[in-house]
């Protein structure tokens, strides 16, 4: 199969997932309990007043009516007005997509350059006792929770150190300073929690590397061990390792949404729970499919890069 057919089904796959997604996301967001015009209107409210305002919402169309408005809506750029501020669902999440970005990207590089070293240390040393702490170490960090991490990481470093804010936001253009200093906990207690996962698949990864001829031949002819794992033994241990970074960059998204509300970031994470209480559906559709989108771009993506990574793939067959 030619690398042209290979992107072709991997974008037919992609097409078909958010097409998919996007039906599951409407239809749960219309199945969920309560009435948006009641919300609005209050609880005493008048059932006429009530009615009309689900008509002035649009709410009392036919569901195949308003899903095809929203997907095509959303074809356009357009995600639709939110219930209740009225004010365009894109530019909400666009004032919130910076923090939630910034949180996920430093995340992930710090849990990366945890884990690689960790990873090739504890395969290297696996038969000595400081490559079975490295791995008792990651072992440790998997069996805790995000949110808990950053929970303790406050109690630590902001409460009883009083070395870093507990929580809030500064935008960076505002004191790239404080922004730094609010980012650091958050961005910590997301990292290590991956980084404990990353290390296992490292250490697995590099494992393997070290029982093939390749790495075996390096060795011979006078290469060092970590230069000939540098050289010979990453690229292909990145195959299994880049899979397991396109899962857990998913993860860190959903993860975002909680340390948002633990550490009071303004992200998606704080915009998505907050239209859900309001019961404001548009935004709250308009959220979960942008984050859904990100989740399958970034699947796509780790598929594509199989194609650079395994020359094999490239040829045809």
């Amino acid at each position: 199969m030619t690398v042209a057919l290979r992107v072709l089904r991997r974008l037919g796959v992609f097409v078909a997932s958010l097409l998919v997604a996007s039906v599951l996301i409407f239809l749960v967001c219309a199945a969920l309990p309560g009435d948006v015009a009641q919300v609005m209107l209050g609880a005493n409210a008048d059932p006429r007043a009530v009615e009309a305002m689900r008509e002035r919402l649009g709410l009392n169309r036919p569901l195949p009516v308003r899903y095809l408005e929203w997907v095509g809506g959303m074809l356009t750029g357009d995600f639709g007005t939110s219930l209740l501020s009225r004010r365009p669902v894109v530019d909400q999440i666009a004032a919130k997509l910076g923090v939630t970005l910034w949180l996920v990207g430093l995340a992930m590089l710090v849990a990366i350059l945890l884990a690689v070293p960790i990873g090739m240390f504890a395969a290297v040393r696996r038969r000595h006792i400081d490559g079975y702490a490295a791995s008792a170490l990651s072992q440790v960090g998997l069996a805790i929770p995000a949110f808990w991490a950053g929970i303790m990481a406050t109690y630590l470093f902001a409460v009883k150190l009083r070395w870093l804010p507990p929580n809030g936001y500064v935008p960076l253009t505002q004191d790239p300073g404080r922004w730094a200093s609010h980012l650091v906990l958050p961005v910590l207690a997301l990292a290590v929690v991956q980084a404990s996962v990353l290390v296992r698949y490292v250490r697995s990864a590099i494992i393997e590397v070290l029982s093939e001829d390749y790495y075996r031949t390096a060795r011979a002819i006078g290469w060092r061990q970590m230069p000939a794992l540098f050289r010979h033994g990453l690229r292909n241990a990145s195959l299994s390792v880049v899979t397991v970074l396109g899962l857990q960059l998913a993860t860190l998204l959903v993860g975002a949404i909680v340390i948002e509300s633990v550490f009071a970031l303004p992200g998606l994470g704080s915009l998505l729970l907050l239209a859900v209480s309001q019961r404001d559906l548009v935004l709250v559709q308009g959220t979960v499919m942008l984050l859904v989108f990100a989740v399958l771009v970034i699947n796509a993506l780790v598929d594509l890069s199989y194609l650079v990574l395994d020359p094999r793939l490239r040829g045809n067959r």
